[in-house]
Order: C-alpha cells, then sequence, then structure tokens
C-alpha cells in the first residue's frame, strides 16, 4: 500500500482548503458525539467504548485510507453486530474480536477483495444512499417525540441558519454555525431541551493502551471469529459503498485496496484503546464534504478534536442541545438522499428502478444495510443473466449448393441460456448432413459445450453427419478442453475459424 507520505497534496494545499478542512473536522466531531453514544447503547456497552472507538479510528484512518476527506468511526452497521457477543461474553470479547476483524479486513487488502466491488450496480448503490437517508432522518425521530415547542423551534432555526449562512459567507461552515448559535442561545437562556449529556455519560482522560483481558485459547477463537468475520464483511462492505458516494460527490478517485487495509489497521487500533468496531459512516462523509472537508486533515482534525472535546471540554460538550444536532442530521439525510432517482423511476429501465425500490425497502425494514446491498446484487444478477441469456438466435435453413442443414447460431451461450439453445434444433431426417456455424456465438462455460454436446450426440443418433465450424479462439479452447462429442467415438467434424 502506499505511504501516506507520497500523497503530501491530500493533507496540505494553499491556506483557505486547509482551513476548509479543518473547520470541517470540527463539525464532524460534533456531530459524532451522540452518535458514538448512540451506538454504544445498541452495542450494550458504556458510551466511552464508542467514543474512544470514534477517536482512535478516526485519528489512524487519517493516515492509513484510501479515500481523503472520509470519516469512519463507530457505527450502527456494526454495533448490531456485537450485542449478543457483549451479553454472552463481556466487552473484553468484543475488543478480541475487533482486533481480529481488522487482520481480516488487512488480509481482505491484500488478497483484492476490494474488486468485488465491480459486481454492484449503479442501482444498488443509489438504493444504499436513499435507504440510509431514510435511516438518519428516522433516528432523528425520538429526540422529535414527546418535547416542548423550543425543540421544534431550534431545529427549525437551526435548518434555516444551515441554509441560509452560506449566503452571506461560506468562509465559515453553516453547520457549525448553527451549533454554535443553538448552543448559545440553550445555555445563555437555560431552554428546557436535550442534551448531549442527557445520552449518557461522557467520558473523563484519554484511552489507554491495553490488550484484550481474554483467554488465549481456540476456544476464544471459536467464539469471536464468526463475529470478527461478519465485522469485517459489513465494515468494508460499507466502507466502499461510502468511498464510492464520496468519489462522485467529490469527483476524485480512491485507492479501494489502500482503503481495506488502512480499515483493518484502525479497527486494531480501537481495539487496543478499549473500542469497538468501525468503518466509513456516509452521513459524517457528507457532512465533512459539505462544510468544504476534501483531505485527510479534516478527518486527522475530526479525530484529534474529538479527542480534546472529551479529555478537555466533557462538561461544556455535555450541555449542546441536540436539536442543533437534530437539524445538522437532518440536512445530511436531505442531501444524501437522490431525489432524482424519484424522477428516474419512469425513465429508467423497470429492472434497474426494482433493484433500487428493493435496495431500499430491504435496507429500511431490516435496518441492515449489508442485507439490503446483498438483495440489491443478487436482484441485479438475476435480472442481467435473463436480459443476456435472450441474447442469442439460431437461425435454420437449406443449402441451395448440397440440400444440407445449415444451422447459424450467434450470440452468448451460458448457463442461462442453454434450455433456449437446445430447444432451438430440430429433429432431422436420418442421412441429413447437418453444419452449425458458430463463427457469430461465444461458448463462454460448461453448462454452454454440454448443451452443444447434447444436440450434436442427438442428432447422431439419429444418423445424421454433423459438423461444427467458426469457433474462435475462446470457445475452441473450452470446447477442446470439455466437450464429450469428439471423444466418443464419433467423427468430431471440428473446424476452428
Amino acid at each position: 500500500m502506499t505511504s501516506f507520505l507520497s500523497h503530501r497534496a491530500q493533507w496540505w494545499a494553499d491556506l483557505p482548503s486547509a482551513r476548509a478542512d479543518i473547520l470541517a473536522g470540527i463539525v464532524v466531531a460534533l456531530a459524532l458525539i451522540p452518535e458514538a453514544i448512540g451506538f454504544s447503547l445498541i452495542a450494550g456497552v458504556d458510551p466511552q467504548v464508542g467514543l474512544y472507538a470514534s477517536v482512535v479510528i478516526a485519528i489512524v484512518i487519517a493516515f492509513t485510507g484510501g479515500r481523503p476527506g472520509m470519516i469512519s468511526a463507530a457505527t450502527a452497521a456494526v454495533a448490531v453486530l456485537v450485542g449478543p457477543l457483549v451479553r454472552q461474553h463481556g466487552v473484553e470479547y468484543l475488543f478480541a474480536a475487533t482486533l481480529l476483524m481488522g487482520v481480516i479486513q488487512i488480509a481482505a487488502g491484500f488478497a483484492r477483495l476490494h474488486l468485488l466491488m465491480q459486481f454492484v450496480s449503479r442501482s444498488v448503490i443509489t438504493g444504499f444512499v436513499n435507504a440510509l437517508a431514510i435511516l438518519i432522518f428516522a433516528a432523528q425521530l425520538p429526540q422529535l417525540i414527546g418535547v416542548g415547542w423550543q425543540t421544534y423551534a431550534m431545529v427549525a432555526g437551526g435548518l434555516a441558519i444551515i441554509y441560509l449562512f452560506p449566503r452571506l459567507t461560506k468562509t465559515v461552515p453553516s453547520p457549525l454555525v448553527a451549533i454554535l448559535i443553538l448552543a448559545a442561545l440553550s445555555i445563555g437562556l437555560d431552554l428546557p431541551v436535550n442534551t448531549v449529556g442527557d445520552m449518557g455519560s461522557l467520558p473523563q482522560g484519554l484511552p489507554l493502551f491495553a490488550l484484550p483481558q481474554v483467554p488465549l485459547t481456540w476456544e476464544t477463537l471459536r467464539i469471536i471469529l464468526p463475529y470478527a468475520v461478519t465485522m469485517a464483511a459489513v465494515g468494508l462492505l460499507e466502507s466502499l459503498l461510502t468511498a464510492q458516494i464520496v468519489d462522485d460527490m467529490t469527483e476524485s478517485d480512491s485507492d479501494k485496496r489502500r482503503e481495506c487495509g488502512g480499515q483493518g489497521l484502525a479497527n486494531m487500533a480501537a481495539s487496543l484503546f478499549g473500542g469497538m468496531g468501525g468503518c466509513a459512516m456516509i452521513g459524517q462523509s457528507v457532512i465533512n464534504v459539505a462544510s468544504g472537508g476534501r483531505r485527510r486533515l479534516s478527518t486527522l482534525t475530526a479525530g484529534l478534536f474529538l479527542l480534546f472535546l472529551l479529555a478537555v471540554l466533557g462538561p461544556l460538550v455535555g450541555r449542546i442541545p441536540m436539536p442543533a444536532l437534530v437539524a445538522v442530521m437532518i440536512m445530511v439525510s436531505i442531501g444524501t438522499f437522490s431525489w432524482s432517482s424519484i424522477a428516474n423511476l419512469r425513465r429508467h429501465p423497470p429492472t434497474s428502478s426494482f433493484v433500487m425500490v428493493a435496495t431500499v425497502v430491504v435496507v429500511v425494514w431490516t435496518k441492515d444495510l449489508s442485507l439490503g446491498v446483498l438483495a440489491g446484487v443478487i436482484l441485479s444478477g438475476i435480472f442481467f443473466a435473463a436480459k443476456v441469456q435472450r441474447m442469442f438466435s439460431v437461425e435454420r435453413s437449406v443449402s441451395p449448393e448440397d440440400g444440407g442443414i445449415v444451422y447459424q447460431v450467434s450470440g452468448q451461450i451460458f448457463f442461462a441460456s442453454v434450455e433456449r439453445f437446445t430447444r432451438a434444433f430440430q429433429t432431422e431426417p436420418a442421412g441429413s448432413r447437418v453444419l452449425i456455424d458458430v463463427s457469430m456465438a461465444h461458448f463462454w462455460d460448461i453448462s454452454a459445450v454440454g448443451a452443444l454436446d447434447k444436440i450434436v450426440l442427438r442428432l447422431r443418433r439419429e444418423r445424421n453427419v454433423v459438423d461444427i465450424v467458426g469457433y474462435n479462439r475462446a470457445s475452441a479452447d473450452i470446447v477442446d478442453r470439455y466437450a464429450l462429442h469428439d471423444k466418443i467415438g464419433f467423427q468430431s467434424g471440428l473446424i476452428p475459424h
């Protein structure tokens, strides 16, 4: 993996860019606190576990990740997986599973598993984004139920600042301005609104290095391995999808292979400093990019400023009003949702629209991003196979020269099209000369070769002479290796093109 030292442009540019990265990182750090506390509660651990994880992961991934400007921290996608492990075996086993999770992700980077993202269609990514936007918005609803009018007024005021302040100046990110103004009003007027401190106690001091206190036995490995594999897979899936989304937002490329290894190193470090596992966060990444964060400096600032907030300004941070952060997250959900996808439902092919909607439904219904993406990928594969299986034709004609039967095959022959391919050949009168011209066809797999065997052997049993002409090189190779019709005592008739 490329050293971060060779990417100086991803750290420093001119002063305005550096200032934008620093200010964006501050906004992200403030928004990370309630989410990290909430994810800790989901996992069944103390809030400091999620907060320390967010600090360490953000700092480490700033140096090791492959997508500058992307934010990684403790996430709900990982937190929902580890609840049973914590309840049954304790938090130390969570740290051990997170350590192993990191090792698996590093191995995935070396194995180039990031290339599997090539099989995730644009429809799936759009569905993933839309579902996440819906979940981000839904996560704010508990803060808007059973509260006083002051909360609604502050949320409305926060949204007004976020969307109107950039008309005055874009020097300072509007979400940061909204948080500071609403915090000052809440504290100064002692408004009856929920605060960050109401979500859980904030840790005191710095995270300490310590190895997981678990027995080094095969039994421990048996317990943590299933969780570690699942956490690693979900973490990489969400991280790589988020990286692709940030690529699109910034119109730049990223090193997905490096991102896999970087996520692994970050999670290993988190486990050694008393943190849970995590991955990239699309919501926080959108906040960062929208606030002007483009480089690694923004990610590093988020981690360092979060550490500063926890270690030095803990009591003050606990008084930040939740309506201010709710307004920021509503802005994120609005900005994340692909509104053009609604109009595209009628313009895009029905199968693409169905895949997108199905991905949204599964993610929102199960609240599991990995299940939604998996469903979308499977549906995309099924629709693609159904489409390609029709991309071939078989035309029968009679040769005017010798009266022989000629079958002209064109298109793609593979496992999904072999049944229709086989049915396209008729029963011919005994003694006929049959020529199968495959010069415009391609045989992809052993299922296609098997179908060709079936056709040729059936025609020969009817005492016909069968010749095949026109194989391209790839088709000839697979037929030579796996075909049976030229190996069981009949004339092969193979005439390579």
